[in-house]
């Protein structure tokens, strides 16, 4: 009983320590992953995972959406005229536009200077409230100061009714357009304004939900809206925003660049800019509809990041292997779904890289520290039992520690051990030469420690010129009676050989040797086996009655004139495999009680 309470103890005590050491990790990695994200090179992972969850499947382009009028190649063209176009020519269009029922129209065009008198004059007749001018804004800095330019219409065209809005952009640190202008004085919300439209508050920055690459708003030349019933179909810009800028194809892609042209989250699929024009209708389109997204709070990231560490210790709380990595592919996966499901029906964007990086953080750093702690086990283990075990069974052993339980177990083993007879003589006929008596202690013990191992044995230790081992510990064997025997018979074998290879030296130059017999006790029996010493000094080894009768019955072997003689339960556990003769029961020296003895009838002389 206190044996069992030692055990549950010292295996609360290493579940204990484990979980101490997850908690710590997880809360690291937590503080890790909240300064991580301060880094600019963090949001730029967040905003290309914006641009791909967004944009993977974007939704439909609203309905009555606005209309580009595109300044473009074609219109440069048939115009024919050099850019900036006069103003007269865009009075024309202004006017042809209201004509065809263009419900507001949105010119993507500073005029912030004088032209011509007559052009600007024309120009100012046909404005009104239905029509929205673009204005910019450019933050210049300097050592001294960052001043903030602002560039509107000139007064003589706001006079007459028009409405003026900042067309100018944000980019992202990468060049990349997703953020929606302050809604205020926007020329997107200006061109809302003008045509009646409520703006959905919102009390934070919104980022662009685009609808897809270039020319995805329906788009008509410059010179065809000039005279729309001859080019256009009937009732196209009726009751419509219309949209005028510049559009041209000569200049689509990011490497080469584009007047008024911007890369987007788009940009990631197709390798082409948009056009400002198209950028302005979009911002109209998120505006009205309430497609912008909002980027999750503060709270619901600190959240997200809780969650996914906290999953992550849950995953690698009992052990790590290919399934825990399995669990963690697939929350991860789950992560980035339930973040693109969560931007398409909620309209807020809650960044998967952060909880997906935190989560593959812990279970790779717990990973790390569960394989550096097995392999320093199996290094212990081969070298604790690379001297008991033959390879194989040491290999096995390192593989599966499970297997072994250290500090002692009762398990049933077979003992052997081993002794030469008249070792004392040969070892006092060299005394004068302790080499050669090295030497050839190596030769005898060597080839039978190779035969123990071979046949699955753990060699206990050697004793001189005796050797013990066992067989069932510390790795089963269900068969360990029989190896033992089998193993005891082919070290007579060895024996054999070894003295014939002493003959045929000792006919040379080789020193003479009287020949060598062994005699081998083995018993089967139930015993303590396990590491066994001081706190400075152990072996693994076993103890027991057993032990002490397989020791007896190796030195009774002598007396009964044969060289291997077994235990009752030994004898009972192999005599279907070997031809086992009973002895006469005796008392074996240094036990009282009478024991029943067995040899191998192959073993007779």
């Amino acid at each position: 009983m206190q044996r069992s309470r030692a055990i549950f103890f010292w295996q609360w005590l290493l579940a204990f320590h484990r979980n101490v050491q997850i908690i710590v990790l997880a809360a690291v990695i937590s503080a890790l992953m909240v300064f991580v994200q301060r880094l600019p090179a963090w949001s730029l992972i967040d905003h290309r995972s914006f641009d791909y969850l967004t944009t993977v499947r974007p939704p439909a382009l609203p309905k009555n959406g606005p209309i580009i009028v595109a300044i473009d190649e074609p219109s440069l063209a048939e115009i024919n005229l050099q850019w900036p176009w006069p103003r007269n020519l865009h009075a024309r269009l202004v006017a042809a536009l209201r004509a065809a029922g263009a419900k507001v129209i949105g010119l993507d065009i500073i005029f912030s200077e004088p032209s011509t008198a007559q052009a600007d004059e024309a120009f100012a007749a046909v404005l009104g409230p239905d029509v929205v001018l673009a204005g910019d804004e450019t933050l210049i800095s300097s050592l001294q100061a960052d001043q903030l330019i602002r560039t509107m219409p000139l007064s003589m065209f706001t006079d007459t009714g028009a409405v003026a809005g900042i067309a100018s952009v944000s980019l992202h640190e990468d060049a990349v357009l997703r953020q929606i202008p302050d809604i205020e004085d926007s020329f997107a919300a200006a061109i809302l304004r003008a045509a009646a439209t409520p703006i959905p508050a919102s009390e934070q920055d919104l980022l662009v939900q685009s609808y897809g690459g270039p020319r995805t708003y329906p788009t008509v030349s410059y010179y065809q809206a000039l005279e729309p019933e001859v080019f256009l179909p009937e009732g196209l810009f009726r009751g419509r925003i219309v949209i005028v800028g510049l559009s041209l194809q000569n200049a689509p892609s990011i490497s080469s660049g584009g007047a008024d042209a911007f890369a987007t989250p788009a940009t990631i699929h197709n390798g082409r800019l948009t056009a400002g024009a198209e950028v302005q209708a979009t911002f109209v389109d998120n505006l009205r509809t309430g497609d912008g997204v909002a980027k999750a709070g503060s709270g619901s990231t600190a959240l997200l990041l809780l969650s996914a560490v906290a999953l992550a210790s849950r995953l690698v709380w009992r052990g790590t292997n290919w399934r825990t990595w399995c669990g963690a592919a697939i929350a991860i996966t789950f992560a980035v779904l339930g973040s693109f499901l969560v931007v398409r029906t909620t309209g807020i964007f809650m960044p998967p890289a952060l909880p997906a990086v935190s989560l593959a953080a812990v279970v790779l750093a717990q990973s790390s520290i569960d394989y550096a702690s097995e392999r320093r086990s199996r290094r212990q283990i081969t070298k604790a039992f690379s001297q008991y075990l033959s390879p194989d069974l040491v290999e096995r052993l390192a593989k599966d520690p499970e297997q072994l339980k250290l500090g002692g177990e009762t398990r049933e083993l077979t003992i052997l051990f081993c002794d030469v007879r008249g070792f004392s003589t040969i070892a006092e006929g060299l005394k004068d030469d302790p080499e050669l008596l090295t030497q050839l202690m190596n030769r005898l013990l060597t080839p039978l420690s190779n035969v123990i191992l071979k046949n699955g044995g753990t060699i206990d230790k050697y004793i001189g010129d005796c050797i013990m081992a066992f067989w069932n510990a510390p790795l089963p064997d269900p068969d360990h009676a029989r190896h033992a025997v089998s193993a005891a018979l082919e070290m007579l074998t060895a024996i054999a050989a070894l003295n014939n290879d002493l003959r045929s030296e000792a006919q040379g130059v080789g020193p003479a040797f009287p020949e060598l017999r062994v005699g081998i006790g083995i018993n089967t029996g139930t015993c303590v086996v396990g590491n066994m010493g001081s706190d400075s000094r152990f072996d693994y080894s076993a103890l027991g009655d057993a032990v002490n009768l397989a020791a007896r019955l190796e030195t009774a072997s002598k007396d009964y004139g044969v060289p291997i003689l077994l235990g009752e339960a030994t004898a009972t556990q192999v005599h279907d495999a070997f031809d086992v003769r009973e002895l006469e029961s005796t008392t074996v020296r240094g036990r009282s009680e009478i024991s029943r003895v067995f040899a191998l009838k192959s073993t007779f002389a």
